[in-house]
């Protein structure tokens, strides 16, 4: 893992050289160093110029452009779909607990282990006590709900420090969403905040006349509800865009890398294709996806699609930290439930299961 380095000094050229270089994204987790320099663009070139190697990303992207033709010609047939939809959206106001858990639990792990959101991103927890009791601390306040919108609010601002301190923290990118929901949403239920706020609410109780702070929980509600059906488009282009950056960095930026994990793995025994054809088709699947969700167009597919991406890299790639995924793993899962939003393809061209106002504010696609 490399240590923490100030990156203050860095202008932007070099920073993101940094970024491309140093910290060449997930592949990091699972190897002892960077792979051979190898020049990106011809890598791609060498790849795609081979007939038998075009010819099946020509043919899979000609199998997922007609199932999804497909899917678009029956769906209006389907009563599976709306029935699904619905049930789904009236999920919605869990989401704020999946968030808290998927968050709270690898902060928790950070702050234990030593690592800045990162595993790559170590620090002494001797030398830096504080900085461990502070991931620590955020983490558990956040998988209790006890005042989730400051302490997310805390996170947000620890993520931008970190982010100073080593750019590796970029990795960890899909953090940032998972804050920006939580200070709109706050602890959701079930949660510390909503139980107290019902107690410190209620005429006659002890707990109201000592603690009149959570009374403040209903106004911040009435403050943010208006941003809440906003919430699936935080949520849907945070992932997109740790997608992409993990598909364009880490296996189209840096094949050398990528062609690592392949021999390490041995998974062309797994799909016998040519090594570069799975650094190219890995990098170019996590793009389109990342695309997708940016964009809002089958939003359910792409977050059940990232699901299935990061179990099969779990399950392929034992030595894989699982508490680098749990983040993402929650954030699919909760854009699974709420669907686009309102700012989506999905919300202009199709049909949404329901009003974004309702349940909770939370816009289904």
């Amino acid at each position: 893992m490399s240590t923490v380095q100030s990156a203050g000094d860095l202008d932007p050229v070099s920073l993101w050289l940094t970024l491309a270089r140093s910290h060449p994204a997930h592949v990091d987790y699972v190897t002892d160093g960077p792979g051979a320099a190898i020049d990106a663009v011809q890598f791609v070139i060498g790849v795609l110029s081979n007939p038998f190697n075009a010819a099946l990303l020509a043919l899979s992207a000609l199998a997922v452009t007609g199932g999804l033709a497909a899917y678009l010609w029956v769906r209006p047939t389907i009563t599976d779909i709306v029935i699904l939809r619905e049930k789904l959206a009236g999920y919605t106001d869990l989401v704020p607990w999946m968030i808290r858990l998927s968050v709270g639990l690898p902060l928790v792990g950070a702050g234990f282990q030593g690592y800045l959101f990162a595993p790559t991103v170590a620090f002494d927890t001797g030398a830096n006590p504080l900085v461990r009791l502070l991931f620590i601390g955020v983490g558990f306040l956040l998988l209790f709900g006890l005042a989730t919108r400051i302490v997310a609010t805390i996170g947000l601002g620890t993520y931008g420090s970190a982010l100073l301190v080593d750019p590796g923290v970029v990795l960890a990118l899909e953090f940032v969403p998972a804050f920006l929901a939580l200070v709109i949403l706050g602890g959701g239920r079930p949660s510390a905040d909503d139980m107290l706020q019902a107690v410190a609410s209620t005429e006659g109780t002890y707990y109201g006349r000592v603690d009149p702070v959570h009374l403040l929980k209903g106004y911040l509600d009435d403050a943010t509800r208006p941003y809440r059906r906003y919430v699936p488009t935080i949520v849907r282009v945070g992932m997109g865009v740790s997608f992409i950056y993990l598909g364009l960095i880490q296996k189209l930026a840096q094949p050398g890398s990528g062609l690592l994990v392949v021999a390490k793995y041995n998974l062309t025994a797994v799909v016998p294709v040519d090594p570069g054809l799975w650094v190219v088709g890995a990098g170019l699947t996590e793009i389109a996806v990342g695309a997708a969700l940016i964009v809002g167009l089958f939003t359910r597919g792409a977050a059940a699609a990232s699901f299935v991406l990061f179990t099969t890299t779990l399950f392929g790639l034992p030595d894989d930290p699982v508490l680098a995924h749990v983040a993402l793993f929650g954030l699919a899962s909760a854009v699974f439930t709420m669907g686009s939003g309102p700012l989506s393809l999905d919300y202009a061209i199709g049909r949404p299961a329901e009003d974004p106002e309702n349940r909770g504010g939370l816009a289904a696609d």
